[in-house]
């Protein structure tokens, strides 16, 4: 509320503001007023005079107590704090509201350099890379993986031998590959430092280790067998031969129970063998073949096969006496169609009594061709002297020729002539001399 001195100098100030609404007054009137204002006390009282001009150049004269002055000092400052407050309040806001999006952004960034780190940098490192100071990359290694190793225990065999050194990404290729069934065991090549995609290709593919490998053909005998592992392994073949006896296997190998001369004839299981990681002596590649032929015939019931020929031929064979013809039929069969023929004409005979006459069986003896002189030979092999089976199989014969043993054709043949380019079998001696003629005379 303004003070009576406040309201005095605004009644003043109403009084004169418009001299033309104003009544007239004497001189002496206007100066008795004058003095009232204008007192020579005036600066003792308790008000406070500021005169100063105007813009116009008038001298203008307002009066304020000194509390009025401290109240205006003080509300100044308090409309500052407010002010200023209120652009804090307006920055903080503004804060508040573009905070969100900038941890969004960070966010974003730290996902973004994680899977660049993820997918890119490996990919930097990942083709022939030092595994480590003492295994440069770009060496030869051997890996075995054995029978039934599944993905953990290769990955764990790659990085043993530092083809690779991140699990991770092989298994990533593995499922890229779709090839989780597909990897074979065996013995392989690797390079160290490979990329995770040459090393599943190549477990796919399979073995590539030659030289632990040994291919053996169907057919071969016990000392063609020996010539063929000194010859791909490097094992004496009079080391092997002298290995290769029943009496060294029998014990662990219930088949050989009954073998004749103390041979492994017929037994060793015409394969390609990897044996990586093994030892390479003659017993264990022996061994090696004995378990294969095992596998292969253990699926083969040889029992109801025996009693089959006994009803139809009214003979008695033994397990052994089947790998023996089995063994015939693979040396003088040429394709699949003449392995059950040919097993049809020795059981024909032998049902007869019939001598099985095979050039095949005395080649055994000869190693090579037969002539007409060789046909003379004395010997239990010669089956144009001797009829009946011969006292071992003549070769390592295919499951194939086991099979035809086995399950011969129903036919009334008692002789065959077979070359590249006839297949004869005839029921008559006439019909055989026949087709030889017409084959070699036309």
């Amino acid at each position: 509320m303004p003070t009576s001195q406040d309201n005095s100098s605004s009644r003043r100030a109403a009084h004169f503001t418009n001299d033309s609404d104003a009544p007239a007054t004497s001189a002496r009137t206007r100066r008795a007023a004058t003095p009232r204002s204008a007192s020579p006390r005036s600066p003792r009282t308790t008000s406070a005079t500021a005169s100063r001009r105007n813009a116009n150049g008038v001298r203008s004269t307002s009066h304020m107590s000194e509390r009025t002055a401290r109240a205006t000092q003080r509300a100044a400052a308090a409309h500052k704090r407010r002010a200023a407050g209120t652009k804090k309040r307006k920055s903080s806001s503004a804060n508040s509201r573009v905070a969100p999006f900038i941890a969004i952004l960070a966010v974003a960034a730290v996902v973004a350099v994680g899977v660049i780190g993820w997918r890119v940098v490996p990919r930097l490192f990942q083709r022939n890379e030092p595994i480590s100071e003492d295994y440069p990359a770009g060496e030869q290694v051997i890996v075995t993986v054995p029978d039934g190793a599944g993905g953990s225990q290769i990955a764990q065999l790659l990085i043993e031998n530092h083809v690779i050194s991140d699990e991770t990404s092989f298994y990533q290729e593995i499922q890229k590959q779709n090839a989780d069934a597909s990897m074979k065991s065996g013995t392989y090549q690797f390079i160290t430092g490979a990329t995770p995609s040459e090393v599943v290709r190549q477990l796919v593919s399979g073995p590539n280790a030659t030289e632990y490998q040994l291919k053996l053909a169907e057919g071969l005998t016990v000392s063609k067998t020996a010539a063929s592992v000194e010859e791909q392994l490097g094992i004496s073949a009079d080391e092997f031969l002298e290995q290769a006896k029943a009496s060294n296997y029998v014990d662990e190998y219930e088949f050989l129970d009954n073998v004749s001369d103390d041979s492994l004839e017929g037994y060793l299981y015409a394969k390609t063998y990897d044996l990586g990681g093994k030892d390479m002596t003659a017993d264990t590649v022996i061994r090696a073949m004995l378990d294969q032929f095992r596998a292969e015939v253990d699926s083969l019931d040889m029992s109801a096969a025996r009693d089959s020929l006994r009803e139809r031929y009214g003979i008695e064979i033994s397990n052994y006496g089947l790998l023996k013809v089995a063994s015939i039929i693979e040396k003088e069969a040429v394709t699949e169609e003449d392995r059950p023929l040919v097993a049809s004409v020795i059981y024909n005979r032998l049902s007869i009594g019939m001598a099985i006459q095979s050039d095949a069986t005395m080649m055994y003896v000869t190693g090579g061709e037969v002539t007409a002189d060789d046909l003379q030979t004395d010997s239990p092999y010669n089956t144009y002297q001797y009829a009946g089976l011969t006292p071992t199989p003549i070769c390592s014969p295919s499951i194939e020729s086991i099979k035809a043993a086995m399950e011969p054709a129903d036919t009334n043949y008692y002789y065959f002539f077979i070359n590249e380019n006839v297949h004869q079998f005839s029921e008559s001696y006439e019909e055989h001399q026949q087709a030889i003629n017409e084959s070699l005379y036309g």
